[in-house]
């Protein structure tokens, strides 16, 4: 999965749970039943599920392109600065 498809995965995510909830709540709310709002819910959460976690083809369509091997040989890494004073705690 690249960037943008977690991106989209988040957002589709976010609206399906929405959408899970407010029918939920109606359909509970008008039928005065705690257990019927809570399957449908979780029904929402299943689908939601379903949907946004396997890596699906349509979250892939901007791969990354990888650094070849051999060009990274040719560029080498970043050396880190390291200070040589140590503060001392004893006084």
């Amino acid at each position: 999965m690249d960037w943008q498809g977690q991106k989209l995965a988040e957002q589709l995510m976010q609206i399906l749970l929405l959408i899970a909830a407010v029918v939920a709540f109606v359909v509970g709310y008008t039928t005065a039943s705690f257990r019927t709002m809570m399957l449908i819910y979780a029904g929402g959460v299943g689908v939601a599920t379903l949907i946004t976690v396997p890596n699906w083809p349509f979250f892939n369509r901007h791969p990354l392109k990888w650094l070849d091997p051999s060009e990274a040989e040719k560029h080498p890494k970043p050396e880190v600065a390291v200070s040589s004073k140590k503060k001392s705690s004893k006084k």
